[in-house]
C-alpha cells in the first residue's frame, strides 16, 4: 500500500471550499491536475475523471464514489480492471480551522495491488496535487474577498 497526502490551509470556510470541489463543470477553466469530472458525487454513483499530472501521462478512469459527507469529505474508489490489480482510493477532507473560518484541506491517495509498482508514480501525484490544492485555496479565497 503506498499514500499520497497533501495538505493545504485555506483562508475560506469549509463551505465555500466544498463549493469549488463540488463544481465539476468548471474544472477546466482553472483546476491543473483533474481536468474534468463528469457525474453526480452521490455514494453509489459512477463518475469518469480525467487527470493529467505535471510531467506525467494523463488518464481517464471511472471511480465508484463511496462516500460523501458534506462540508467534510469526498471519496472515490478506483480500479483498474479487476479488485486488488490497481485500486485507488481518492479522498478530499475538510477540517474547519479557527471556528471555521478557515479549512484544512487534505488531498489523499491510497493504492494497492500488485500494478502498483509498475503504475504508481507518486512523486507526479504529488505535484498534481500540490498543484490542484493552490488552485482550490486561489478560487475559494477570491470568493471569499468578493463577498466582504
Amino acid at each position: 500500500m503506498n499514500q499520497v497526502e497533501v495538505f493545504e490551509e485555506i483562508d475560506a470556510p469549509p463551505e465555500v471550499v466544498w463549493d469549488v470541489l463540488l463544481e465539476f463543470e468548471s474544472y477546466p477553466e482553472w483546476n491543473p491536475f483533474v481536468r474534468a469530472i463528469e457525474g453526480k458525487p452521490i455514494e453509489g454513483e459512477q463518475l469518469r475523471v480525467r487527470i493529467e499530472p505535471p510531467g506525467a501521462r494523463g488518464m481517464t478512469f471511472k471511480p465508484e464514489v463511496v462516500g460523501v459527507e458534506e462540508h467534510r469529505r469526498l471519496v472515490w474508489l478506483g480500479r483498474l480492471v479487476v479488485p486488488f490489480a490497481f485500486d485507488g482510493y481518492h479522498e478530499f477532507h475538510l477540517e474547519p480551522i479557527n471556528g471555521s473560518e478557515r479549512t484544512r484541506l487534505l488531498h489523499r491517495e491510497t493504492v494497492r495491488g500488485a500494478l502498483v509498482p509498475l503504475l504508481f508514480d507518486e512523486d507526479a501525484l504529488e505535484a498534481g496535487f500540490t498543484a490542484m490544492n493552490a488552485a482550490v485555496k486561489e478560487r475559494a479565497e477570491a470568493r471569499v474577498t468578493a463577498t466582504s
